[in-house]
């Protein structure tokens, strides 16, 4: 038989069902899918010899309640932005409790998947493996305003990305500025609320200290990781960075994100830019921007893809890595790099391509008559000769 999948995600999701449309295009029995809701409230089973799909828990209420809502009480919603600590913790018990079960195989490691989601700890890796990252404010996460305030005074940073350690989709990141004569600019989605934070699609300026220091006074008990904010290159005169996604460790996927703000999330009012045009200015320096990606990617050797955001620095030349990404693999209807190993692959596809080629650390059935054949990602080792 061929390699039958599982997928922990949940039911219905875009996620699970673009990664089911994939394998059933390589000739691969259905994957099943485990509820995340499921595996939360202990109410599942695994078959020995399951290879196991992680998928992200996010954007199914029910499951987030599980994760964030004890500690936030009374006050939880799920457009609170609290609580991602709390989510950090559950979601990371999960994922080792389900390598523990006998027999049962994960693609991705959970410890891999915590350090990933901790914007200090996957900095940390980063650098030491001496990946370019944004200079970090060092020293302990800042307990609140003033602390952060006069921390930063300290280390002469005047702009800074102030960012929740757990968070992702750019959920209560604060674009910080220090004006010369001691003017404050916040720029965030995050919405002061008398209950809390909301996350909001509509990017806002605060100016009032007060507010600022009521801003970063609520994210500061989940922990903050705060960066120094680097010019980004521009395309058609908006700032541009470049999510790369790594499977089995070569860069497969790239697709622009251009902002008049300081986040290009999509979500938050970002486009989608001119890959070509991006790699036309970088010229000779483009193989180097995807090389920084999967040299990212390799300080999680075992993960089938890596979502890497790639800042280059104006004029395209070099580039820093912002942020790793376990999930940050959705980009749907965007096929793989030209003449790249995925060309015309989409994110999901590469990933079944790659997981039969033998992706280290999972274990594939032997082919046998009838099976897909092992048509594979060129090796995983970093290369610079993409065109």
């Amino acid at each position: 038989m061929g390699l039958q999948l599982t997928v922990l995600g949940n039911p219905g999701h875009r996620r699970v069902t673009l990664f089911a449309a994939a394998a059933r295009a390589a000739g691969l029995p259905e994957p099943a899918v485990l509820p995340w809701l499921d595996v939360l409230r202990g109410s599942y089973r695994l078959a020995p010899g399951t290879v196991l799909r992680i998928e992200s828990p996010g954007e199914d209420a029910a499951v987030d309640a599980l994760l964030r809502g004890p500690a936030l009480g009374a006050g939880y919603a799920p457009t609170r932005v609290e609580g991602s600590a709390a989510w950090h913790t559950r979601v990371t018990a999960a994922l080792h409790a389900l390598a523990g079960r006998p027999g049962v195989r994960l693609l991705g490691d959970p410890a891999e998947i915590a350090v990933m989601f901790d914007k200090r700890r996957a900095h940390a890796r980063l650098a030491a493996a001496g990946v370019p990252v944004p200079p970090a404010l060092a020293g302990p996460p800042p307990g609140g305003w003033a602390d952060l305030k006069e921390r930063l005074a300290a280390a002469g940073l005047r702009r800074v990305f102030v960012k929740p350690a757990h968070g992702s989709s750019a959920s209560g990141v604060v674009a910080l500025e220090f004006g010369p004569r001691g003017q404050l600019l916040a720029t965030t989605s995050a919405e002061l609320a008398p209950e809390g934070l909301h996350n909001s699609l509509r990017v806002r300026r605060y100016r009032s200290e007060a507010e600022i220091a009521e801003l970063v006074d609520r994210l500061a008990p989940d922990g903050l990781h705060v960066e120094q904010w680097v010019p980004k290159a521009s395309q058609s005169g908006r700032a541009a960075d470049l999510r790369v996604v790594v499977v089995g460790g070569r860069a497969t996927h790239a697709v622009v994100r251009t902002s008049t703000r300081p986040m290009t999330n999509l979500h938050l009012g970002g486009a989608r830019g001119d890959t070509a045009a991006a790699r036309e200015a970088a010229g000779p320096a483009w193989p180097a921007l995807l090389e920084t990606a999967e040299r990212a990617a390799g300080c999680f050797p075992h993960a089938l893809a890596v979502g890497v955001d790639v800042l280059p620095t104006a004029g395209w030349r070099r580039a820093l890595v912002g942020e790793v990404n376990a999930f940050g693999d959705l980009l749907p209807g965007l096929t793989g790099l030209p003449g790249g190993p995925a060309e015309g692959l989409d994110t999901y596809g590469a990933q079944i391509a790659a997981l039969l080629a033998g992706h280290p650390g999972v274990p594939l059935p032997a082919t046998s008559p009838g099976a897909p054949p092992r048509t594979a990602l060129p090796d995983a080792r970093p290369r610079t000769d993409h065109h």
